[in-house]
C-alpha cells in the first residue's frame, strides 16, 4: 500500500503514517501491526484468545486485485495464528465484488487455514451487504455454520461526516446502523433464521432507534416489507453485540436489551486500549456466571473454539 498512488494507499507526513481510502486520510496507530505487542498486552490484561483479522480497507477497496490481495491477507493470518499458538483465531474478509472468488476463498479458509469466521464489511465499495447478488456469501455461511461479524470500512456517511472529523465518532457506526438495519428489513433472517451475525460497538446506534423502525414498519406502514416479526425482535434475539463502546452504561444498555447470552466481549484494539474494554464491563458487576459467558463462553459456543 506504500507503494500505491491511488485510493486506498498508505503516506506519511510530519512524521506519521496515514491510511487514505476515499477522501480519508486516518492517522494508524503506532504499532499497529505489532503482534508480539499485541501478545505482550493480551498477556497485562489476561486475555488468552483474541479474534484476529485485517481492518479497512478490504479487498473489495482494490478493483480486480481483490481476489489476490485476500490470499495475501488470509496466508499472513494463518501464519500468525501458527506463530502465536492458542492466541488468535481468524477471521476471512473475502473480495465480494467476484463472488465466485470469494467463495472458493472462503472455502480454503475454511478447510485448510481454520478459519472461524467472516468480517464483512457494512458497505462493500458502496454496494449494502442486504443487495441480491451477496446472497450467495449468506447461503454459504450457513451451510458452513460459522458466524459472521459485520464491521464499518470507508462509510457512505463520510461526506456528512467529515467535518469536525466525526467520520470516526459518527460516520462508523452510521454505516453498521444503515447496513444492519437493511439487513434486518430485506428479511435476511426469515430466510436464514441459523444465520449467525455479530454487531459490533453494541450494535452501532441502532438500539436506540429500533422503536422507531418498528412504528414505521407496523403503524405508520411506510415500509415496503413482509416480516415475519417486529424489526426490534430480530435485532433482539438474532444478532450478538460486542462490548466495545468506552461508556460502561452503553454496554449495560446492550446487555439489557440482548441478555447475556448475546454479549462478546471485544476491545477493539489496536483502535482502543484494551484496559478500557476490560475495565468498562467489569465495572458493570454483573453476575459472575452471566460475566463468564460473556468474557468467554459465547464467544467459545459462537466460534466453536
Amino acid at each position: 500500500m506504500e507503494a500505491r498512488r491511488e485510493s486506498p494507499y498508505i503516506c506519511q507526513r510530519d512524521g506519521r503514517r496515514y491510511l487514505v481510502v476515499g477522501k480519508w486520510h486516518r492517522a494508524l496507530v503506532r504499532g499497529a501491526s505489532d503482534l508480539d505487542a499485541k501478545v505482550a498486552e493480551m498477556d497485562a490484561q489476561r486475555i488468552d484468545l483474541a479474534a484476529l483479522s485485517t481492518n479497512d480497507p478490504g479487498p473489495e477497496q482494490f478493483g480486480d486485485d481483490g481476489p489476490r490481495i485476500a490470499r495475501m491477507i488470509h496466508d499472513y493470518l494463518f501464519e500468525a495464528t501458527r506463530r502465536y499458538p492458542g492466541r488468535f483465531f481468524p477471521l476471512a474478509t473475502l473480495p465480494l465484488l467476484d463472488m465466485d472468488a470469494a467463495l472458493e476463498e472462503l472455502d480454503r479458509c475454511v478447510e485448510q487455514l481454520g478459519m472461524k469466521g467472516v468480517l464483512l464489511y457494512s458497505n462493500l465499495a458502496g454496494r449494502f451487504p442486504d443487495e441480491p447478488q451477496f446472497a450467495p456469501l449468506f447461503e454459504r455461511v450457513v451451510a458452513l455454520d460459522i458466524p459472521v461479524l459485520l464491521h464499518p470500512p470507508y462509510p457512505m456517511t463520510y461526506e456528512a461526516t467529515s467535518g469536525y472529523q466525526l467520520t470516526g465518532g459518527l460516520g462508523l457506526m452510521f454505516d453498521t446502523t444503515i447496513a444492519l438495519s437493511r439487513l434486518i428489513l430485506s428479511g435476511i433472517f426469515d430466510r436464514f433464521p441459523t444465520l449467525k451475525l455479530v454487531c459490533p460497538h453494541v450494535g452501532g446506534t441502532l438500539p436506540y432507534l429500533i422503536g422507531r423502525i418498528d412504528h414505521q414498519v407496523a403503524v405508520l406502514k411506510r415500509m415496503d416489507v413482509a416480516l415475519e416479526k417486529k424489526p426490534s425482535d430480530y435485532l433482539r434475539h438474532n444478532v450478538y453485540f460486542d462490548t466495545v463502546n468506552v461508556l460502561p452504561e452503553v454496554i449495560r444498555f446492550g446487555y439489557e436489551f440482548v441478555g447475556p447470552d448475546r454479549m462478546l466481549f471485544a476491545t477493539d484494539h489496536p483502535w482502543v486500549e484494551m484496559d478500557r474494554g476490560v475495565n468498562n464491563l467489569l465495572r458493570l458487576e454483573l453476575p459472575p456466571e452471566e460475566a463468564s459467558r460473556i468474557f468467554a463462553g459465547n464467544a467459545l459456543e459462537l466460534f466453536r473454539l
